[in-house]
């Protein structure tokens, strides 16, 4: 008895047509970094059907959490391994500084166009 009332849908009246009485349940706030940003517009401008939905079933936050968590630490590995391929040490950033700061940012653009294409952008 409980779950049929639960399912029922409950309409008003407003001049000639009967809306819904739909209710946003509060969702809790989190601070979103770049990628959930970027995973937030990307949901908003390309796939609206998946937006809405998890934006109705109160999963959005949850889900853009998840995704920058996982980029982020993507993002990390990946910088991680070219800065060993590339024999890159901590003492080149002492001696070379330009040149380290230089062959990290290039590491972070790598790492960040891979996760995007991977994680962000699907």
């Amino acid at each position: 008895m409980e779950n049929e009332r639960k399912n029922k849908i409950e309409y008003h009246r407003e001049g000639d047509y009967y809306l819904t009485n739909l209710v946003l349940v509060e969702q809790k706030k989190i601070k979103l970094n770049k990628y959930g940003c970027l995973r937030l517009e990307y949901l908003k401008n390309h796939k609206k059907t998946e937006y809405t939905i998890l934006f109705m079933d109160n999963k959005l936050t949850e889900h853009l959490e998840e995704v920058q968590e996982i980029v982020t630490k993507r993002v990390e590995e990946i910088m991680k391994s070219l800065k060993e391929q590339s024999n890159l040490t901590e003492e080149m950033k002492n001696t070379d500084h330009l040149y380290w700061v230089g062959m990290m940012n290039n590491f972070k653009n790598q790492a960040e166009e891979i996760v995007l294409k991977e994680l962000i952008y699907v």
